[in-house]
């Protein structure tokens, strides 16, 4: 997407070659030399990102930051500066720098920059209108035995006041688990604040959390309610809570167990009402005894466990899910929805979904924004999987050519025909690639030694 971006810098030989570049990428620019002019410009139009120096003659870029925010106005801003300062950037991030960048700048990570922060807004914007259109509800979709079991532990468990630890790998789904547990609450018209604890600097967790008072730092210009007392009698989701240092682990068992908190440079105790979610990709067991997670702190979080299953172990809703995201997506890009070919199904249902849910809404707006058909082919839908899916890179197998008689246009064989076809096929191949070594053979497919046998003994291989 094409970004409106703002370059403050007092040296115009570095404003007009990052002007140059950021144009060269599809971006309109606009450049000016001093924090002044800065917030002129930024009070008269819009800008999706700013790069600000932060030497400057006259309003450094701190100030400029200061001001903005004393002015309630926000901008993702990445601070560039000559010198490699931590407490420079530190105070930036406090101020509400996106990112600090040292000069002299380098091009390609400007680039890496502006694109992921490109793509994050796009993400962004698509979710707030998938939202909008859906009347701003995701749902969990699917019917298999994994899900059935997941809604009921979510049906139990939501009514109580309990801590709950959602576990699972990335793009399960987890935040959506919090969700649903917060609205089937006693807690559903209060407040669900998300704290993503990887997302947060080390250094600004504590003031993000608990809030601070002014003064309690350089740049705290004013007191600042932290999330735990804006989640007041609702629900706050800790996610990715294994990542979390341990000292504020440690802070942060002290605030659970007297739900009461003291603000940065406070010396007030806070009361307050919140019911904790956390969630996290890691087995925290086993951080426990790699001395990365404190064990009282996950007894404290850990009262309901809830585990998210992967995609892999769900496979049964593998097409539910496709035709729900086809749906979804047609519904909030205005156009008609599109089916897939039996084929492409096939290929969807087989394959090991690393990334899990998030992956396959991924492959299916891919599919249906690159299709000018209405039903979308297996060739098309190969095309879009991640290379090492189809070429066997880093240990995977290939994903074998259906044969003749699974074509498009076949209408003799069912679904259900098809897809075992299909299955069989790449069991043999794998088979036969591992020399019959059962182990290697699941390691490879992603899946456990006792659902191979079976699909092995029903298929016949040996």
């Amino acid at each position: 997407m094409s970004l409106h971006i703002l370059i403050v810098d007092d040296d115009t030989q570095i404003g007009a070659s990052l002007s140059g570049l950021l144009r060269d990428l599809g971006h309109r620019t606009a450049t000016c030399d001093s924090g002044e002019q800065a917030l002129e410009l930024l009070q008269r139009d819009f800008f999706d990102l700013m790069f600000l120096d932060v030497r400057l003659p006259g309003m450094d870029g701190l100030t400029v930051l200061q001001r903005l925010q004393e002015m309630g106005a926000t901008i993702p801003t990445i601070m560039i500066s000559g010198q490699a300062e931590i407490d420079t950037a530190v105070k930036a991030v406090r101020l509400g720098a996106y990112n600090f960048l040292e000069k002299p700048l380098q091009p390609e990570r400007v680039v890496l920059e502006v694109k992921n922060f490109a793509e994050r807004k796009q993400l962004e914007q698509e979710r707030n209108l998938l939202r909008q259109r859906l009347g701003g509800e995701s749902e969990m979709v699917g019917q298999s035995p994994a899900m059935q079991q997941l809604r009921e532990a979510i049906r139990k468990a939501a009514p109580s006041e309990a801590r709950v630890l959602i576990t699972g790998e990335n793009g399960t789904g987890k935040e959506l688990v919090a969700e649903a547990i917060h609205r089937q609450s006693k807690r559903a018209t209060a407040p669900f604040v998300r704290v993503n604890c990887a997302a947060i600097p080390r250094e600004l967790i504590e003031s993000e959390l608990f809030g601070h008072e002014r003064g309690a730092f350089t740049g705290a210009m004013r007191r600042k309610i932290g999330l735990i007392e804006q989640a007041h009698t609702g629900t706050i989701f800790l996610d990715e809570i294994g990542d979390m240092a341990l000292d504020t682990q440690a802070k942060l068992l002290r605030v659970l167990q007297e739900n009461e908190l003291l603000r940065v440079g406070g010396n007030q105790p806070i009361r307050f009402d919140v019911r904790v979610i956390a969630a996290t990709n890691k087995n925290l067991e086993k951080e426990i005894q790699a001395g990365n997670f404190r064990d009282d702190l996950f007894f404290r979080i850990a009262v309901i466990p809830i585990n998210v299953p992967p995609l892999r172990e769900r496979r049964e809703d593998v097409v539910t899910l496709t035709n729900y995201f086809l749906n979804q997506l047609a519904s909030a890009y205005g156009r008609r929805p599109k089916q897939l070919s039996p084929a492409a199904i096939a290929i969807l249902e087989n394959y090991h979904w690393p990334g899990n849910v998030r992956e396959l809404r991924n492959i299916v707006e891919r599919v249906m924004i690159m299709s000018d058909a209405e039903t979308i082919s297996a060739e098309q839908v190969k095309q879009a999987l991640p290379m090492f899916a189809l070429q066997g890179a880093a240990g995977a197998s290939p994903l074998p050519e259906a044969p003749g008689s699974l074509t498009d246009s076949d209408e003799q064989l069912s679904l259900r025909d098809r897809v075992e076809h299909f299955e069989r096929q790449l069991l043999q191949q794998v088979f036969q690639e591992v020399k019959g070594n059962v182990s290697e053979m699941a390691r490879r497919l992603r899946t456990d030694r006792a659902n191979l046998h079976r699909k092995l003994q029903r298929y016949n291989i040996k």
